[in-house]
């Protein structure tokens, strides 16, 4: 069971990358700006008031986080997509702050 205390599993991470130094850095730095694109839209989501398609960018997020190992980042969306689900827009808001530093957070992780 996964850890959602880790910033970044570096032992899955490792796994799925095969040990892969440079397939690690380019999969990270893929991972925070396909992340941080996907938190600008949950943004304008939610000033839209649109319910259903925070949930859907909150899961496909949570699934291409928890994919790689980074695990704080995918609990934090998967909270987000729960609030969305139930019309939540207001928690779902500040939730979107935490999770921007979760993010940062992510990208001071070296390989």
């Amino acid at each position: 069971m996964e850890d959602a205390s880790l910033v970044l599993d570096r032992e899955q991470f490792r796994a799925i990358t095969l040990e892969d130094e440079d397939l690690m850095r380019q999969l990270l730095a893929t991972l925070i700006e396909d992340t941080s694109r996907q938190l600008q839209l949950l943004e304008l989501a939610l000033r839209e008031g649109d319910a259903q398609q925070c949930e859907r960018l909150a899961h496909y997020s949570k699934g291409a986080c928890a994919s790689i190992g980074a695990n704080r980042v995918a609990a934090e969306f998967e909270r987000l997509e729960r609030n969305a689900s139930s019309g939540e827009l207001q928690e779902c808001a500040q939730q979107l702050r935490g999770l921007s530093a979760e993010v940062d957070l992510l990208r001071g992780e070296s390989i």
